[in-house]
């Protein structure tokens, strides 16, 4: 096959240029390349996306796109309409992110951006961007396959979310007291972003179509940890400080700086990481132990200089744990 993926050099569309590569597809990577480099046996055909798209682009079997501009989706569509298309979207475009078990039959979708939002100023519009993507691509192509992906992780993660956990836990010497966010019992749920690639690239091969959530099983927060700790050959002390105690320290949920990654707000977004998997490893997903996950993610971190890892530093984190403490 002639596979097109717009992107190729960042986390996610590297990975699915990489995987169709390895299987012996021809392989075509359209981006600036200012990123990075696209696979090894990969071509790379420069493109800025906010120009036309160069002409050489064309007698695509596949496309896979990570766009989240409608102007960008947009072009593409246009220029490639008879290939089959997987979109890779995103949670975010749904607009109820309290319903824990939610599937893309039952969910709601925002209303949709049809116009490109500068998102360093309206970081809001992501998701409603998608939705108008996603129409796109939808009512646009002679086929097509949407894959809306939660919290994607391992090896080359440039958000540095899940990356914490590793980071945390695989430097931290013998029996380390380590700070806990939330409740144990609070549920998550997490894809590695190999497994989403190879289903990514099984669909293309088999022209797969349809709406799937892009998401690992869901557990409760106590027993991730654990398999991550495994995955480190770690075996923490954990000390889990609820909801209240970390907000009373200005501690933040999901990523930036203080904050505690995998940790959010409950109730109000109970269903954010607990979708159900059920209809997307129906339609072929295949998930690897969490424990592997954490254990190449730990291995790349050691292995890259400077790699992103947000978070509560140690003097932060001993800071909120000395004032659970004295409250307790």
């Amino acid at each position: 096959m002639r596979i097109l993926v717009l992107g190729g050099t960042v986390f996610l569309s590297r990975a699915v240029a990489a995987e169709a590569v390895r299987r012996g597809h021809e392989v075509v990577c359209a981006c600036r390349g200012t990123s990075g480099s696209v696979p090894d046996g990969a071509r790379h055909v420069e493109t800025d996306r906010t120009r036309p798209l160069p002409a050489e682009l064309t007698g695509f079997d596949a496309v896979v796109d990570v766009g989240r501009h409608p102007s960008w989706v947009r072009a593409a569509v246009e220029r490639l309409p008879d290939a089959h298309w997987v979109f890779v979207s995103t949670i975010n475009v749904y607009a109820d992110e309290s319903t824990p078990g939610g599937t893309p039959a039952g969910l709601t979708l925002r209303e949709p951006v049809r116009e490109d939002v500068d998102l360093t100023t309206d970081p809001e519009a992501y998701g409603p961007m998608k939705v108008a993507c996603e129409q796109l691509v939808t009512e646009g192509t002679a086929s097509s396959m949407v894959i809306r992906p939660g919290l994607i992780v391992g090896p080359g993660d440039p958000t540095g979310r899940f990356s914490y956990w590793p980071a945390r836990l695989g430097d931290a010497g013998p029996h380390p007291e380590v700070l806990a966010p939330g409740d144990p019992a609070d549920t998550v749920q997490v894809i590695d972003v190999r497994d989403l690639a190879d289903w990514i690239v099984d669909s293309c091969e088999l022209r797969r179509t349809g709406v799937f959530d892009g998401v690992g099983p869901v557990r409760p927060l106590g027993e991730l940890l654990a398999e991550v700790a495994a995955g480190c050959d770690a075996d923490p002390a954990w000390t889990w400080v609820p909801q209240d105690a970390l907000e009373a320290q200005q501690v933040q949920p999901w990523s930036g700086p203080r904050s505690v990654p995998l940790w959010l707000p409950r109730p109000a977004y109970d269903g954010m990481l607990a979708h159900d998997v059920t209809p997307s490893l129906a339609a072929g997903l295949r998930l690897r132990p969490l424990a592997d996950t954490a254990r190449d993610t730990l291995a790349w971190l050691r292995a890259t200089p400077d790699p992103t890892v947000t978070g509560l530093s140690i003097d932060e984190e001993a800071e909120v744990l000395a004032a659970w403490r004295a409250r307790s």
